[in-house]
């Protein structure tokens, strides 16, 4: 605590008492409650949001550049976690709004992109090979591998489909000059929304600039399975919508199935299989529910 202490008296800061959760320090004071955690915060990210008029994060109250940053204490309302998730997504489309700039591009920039979910697909595919052969050797099946084996021609048919997608997509997007980018949260959660007089977005440590529908993607991965998606996306494009390209890649990486290992306890294995095989029958129904016929082949 005395390095928690010296930090704070550097800034006329006196504690009465701390509550320490994960790396975060909650800290009251005469002068109200705030908030401490080291500083891994980009702060060229946090100048670039003022210079845009985006100020829905808790305002920092020490120098950016001190290891530990100071910010506010802002109390999270209580309200539905449905409505929560759209009024989330509603300032994850304004800062991307806000953000928006354009960077010239070559075809060697998309090829990149091509390469690199190209790489995933097939070592996903061998993956998923290997592991139902090995499998079916057994003579008897554990819950969590008889569920792989029950579903694995959806997990193939999904990174068939996949490939194919982003076949498509390069096609189109090696010809497109621009590429839209925007400022990144980079780390959305629900957990990482707090509301009260205002919307704000906390945890900026992994902030970065980059194309918009990294944002949906990680918010994706996280909550798939909690809301509805085409609620969520819906919401998204009307305030921001995304460009035919961007949407496509966006699909493309949904889409594909994250990699099961058998390597926990048979019901942890077991759980984890099956969020996978939920998520993917779930995001067929948001992704091409006039072409789910592709998965089933």
């Amino acid at each position: 605590m005395y390095k928690i202490d010296e930090i704070l008296k550097k800034n006329s800061l006196v504690a009465t008492r701390y509550e320490k959760k994960n790396n975060v320090y909650f800290v009251d004071t005469r002068d109200g409650k705030f908030v401490l955690k080291e500083n891994y915060h980009n702060i060229d990210i946090y100048n670039y949001l003022k210079t845009r008029s985006f100020n829905y994060y808790p305002k920092i109250l020490n120098n950016q550049n001190d290891k530990y940053l100071i910010t506010e204490y802002i109390e999270d309302i209580d309200i539905p976690k449905e409505q929560k998730i759209l009024d989330m997504i509603n300032l994850v489309s304004l800062l991307h709004y806000k953000t928006t700039h354009y960077k010239e591009v070559t075809e060697d920039d998309y090829k990149q992109i091509y390469e690199d979910i190209d790489n995933n697909i097939n070592y996903l595919y061998s993956y998923y090979i290997d592991l139902i052969t090995l499998i079916e050797t057994k003579v008897y099946m554990s819950p969590s591998e008889y569920l792989i084996a029950s579903n694995i021609s959806k997990l193939l048919a999904s990174l068939t489909y996949a490939k194919e997608e982003l076949d498509s997509w390069y096609d189109d997007a090696k010809e497109i000059k621009k590429q839209r980018l925007v400022v990144l949260h980079n780390n959305l959660k629900l957990e990482h929304f707090i509301e009260n007089e205002n919307p704000y977005l906390i945890s900026w440590n992994k902030s970065k600039i980059g194309l918009p529908i990294f944002d949906l993607y990680k918010l994706y991965k996280k909550h798939c399975l909690d809301f509805d998606f085409s609620e969520i996306l819906n919401r998204y494009e009307s305030k921001y919508p995304l460009l035919p390209h961007e949407k496509k890649l966006l699909f493309i990486l949904i889409v594909l199935p994250d990699k099961i290992e058998l390597n926990k306890t048979e019901y942890e294995n077991t759980l984890e299989v099956s969020k996978v095989i939920n998520s993917l029958y779930k995001t067929e129904i948001l992704v091409s529910p006039k072409n789910s016929k592709k998965w089933k082949e």
